[in-house]
């Protein structure tokens, strides 16, 4: 039997009702009617048991489940619980069960034009989005578990949904197997300490602005973070690891300017870095201090690049190629590079600086010609290409293509970190 909430509370200061579960029924959905009669500010508290859900909260509310085993549970239509409100919040609660629609975005949370809403420690499962915030401001979503339905990648919807929603702190959350995490037209967030798993983008910008992405673990994903159409944000001490589908990419940027990647780890990745037009605003750079970019098959992928990059102290060890080109329009030669580790570089320091006495230099051989022949890449790594690619060293048939010059490289990988 489904425990039901009985009519009554206990009010506290006036203003806290602690409303506890009893097999009584009240009506088709008595946690909506407990919601109802709620006093603005009270507390609602779930003892174990099946809740059913749709359930609107628009007045300020705490729901909170006061053991373990509190579970909200949709009809398989539309979202399970629409907050409308601001000072929301939402405790400790399994919340699954949504409609599958992508149309109307069923979810298990929605939080549409509400400020200072709490999401917290919630499990979500079979709801086809996680967390949907859409003109939410200055709210927090912390500590949650979310898996989407079981459907193929492009299909499953989203775990976190930012939709024009600024200023809001995504902590410490697990998100597996959904499509992806996004932040659409949404700026000044925070987003740290979470873990993203089994999914298409683990964090995705779209036109978003001035984000904070910091100290956040994301593994075998098809890509780690990508950003679009965005400026200004500052992504540091992230790991991301085997992003490694045809298309992986540890972090990726298409026409991003005056951005800032430090102190990452990007390890095991198709791509470790993909630069596709960025920066992309005149007068901007974006700068790459300090990130490991370790057992890649290409560790930075350049795509049409325009403008000019930083690119200093970051450490290159056990890649296929450390930096490649797919356009021969690029103008790499805007690139700075400064004091980076190239674990194959070929220098000496005589004077024991800790820097090499000559600059490292890497052009491209025959192997430019699988970077614009794309079909060349099945003979990638062959005894045939090494041999093209020696031969073209040794007795260059055309002009070698350049691709990156330090310098002043480092000589030990400790000084790259």
């Amino acid at each position: 039997m489904m425990p039901l909430l009985t009519k009554g509370g206990v009010f506290l200061g006036g203003f806290m009702a602690l409303i506890w579960a009893h097999a009584q029924p009240l009506s088709p959905n008595p946690l909506q009617d407990a919601i109802d009669r709620a006093a603005a500010g009270s507390t609602l508290k779930l003892s174990r048991g099946l809740y059913r859900g749709a359930i609107h909260i628009d007045k300020p509310l705490s729901l909170i489940a006061e053991e373990k085993g509190a579970v909200i549970r949709g009809n398989g239509i539309g979202t399970v619980i629409r907050v409308t409100a601001n000072h929301v919040t939402l405790s400790g609660i399994t919340v699954e069960g949504s409609g599958d629609s992508h149309q109307s975005i069923d979810a298990c949370v929605a939080v549409i034009n509400a400020n200072n809403v709490k999401v917290l420690n919630l499990t979500l499962r079979d709801c086809l989005f996680g967390v949907n915030f859409e003109g939410t401001h200055k709210s927090l979503i912390e500590n949650n578990t979310i898996t989407s339905k079981p459907f193929s990648s492009g299909l499953k919807g989203d775990g976190i949904r930012l939709w024009y929603s600024h200023a809001n702190i995504i902590r410490g959350n697990v998100t597996q197997n959904v499509r992806d995490n996004v932040l659409w037209y949404s700026s000044a967030n925070r987003i740290e300490n979470n873990r993203g798993e089994d999914s298409r983008y683990a964090l995705h910008f779209m036109y978003a602005d001035r984000n904070v992405v910091t100290h956040n673990r994301y593994e075998h994903n098809s890509v780690g973070i990508f950003m679009m159409y965005s400026h200004g944000s500052n992504v540091s001490n992230n790991i991301i690891t085997h992003a490694s589908d045809a298309f992986g990419i540890g972090i990726g940027m298409k026409e991003v300017s005056d951005c800032k990647v430090e102190d990452n780890h990007l390890m095991y990745n198709a791509r470790g870095l993909y630069l596709d037009q960025s920066p992309y605003q005149p007068d901007t750079v974006n700068r790459f201090i300090g990130n490991r970019l370790s057992y890649n098959t290409i560790a930075i992928q350049m795509h049409g690049t325009l403008l000019g990059s930083d690119f200093e102290r970051n450490l290159f060890k056990g890649n296929i190629d450390d930096v490649a080109n797919d356009t021969p329009e690029s103008r790499l030669d805007l690139n700075r590079w400064f004091n980076n580790y190239w674990d194959n570089y070929e220098g000496f320091d005589r004077n024991r600086d800790g820097y090499g006495d000559t600059p490292h230099e890497q052009f491209a051989y025959a192997d430019k010609m699988w970077s614009y022949r794309p079909s060349v890449k099945f003979f990638y790594g062959s005894p045939v290409m090494s041999l093209l690619n020696f031969l073209y060293k040794l007795m260059p048939f055309s002009e070698p293509d350049y691709i990156a010059s330090d310098p002043k490289p480092m000589m030990r990988p400790d000084h790259a970190r």
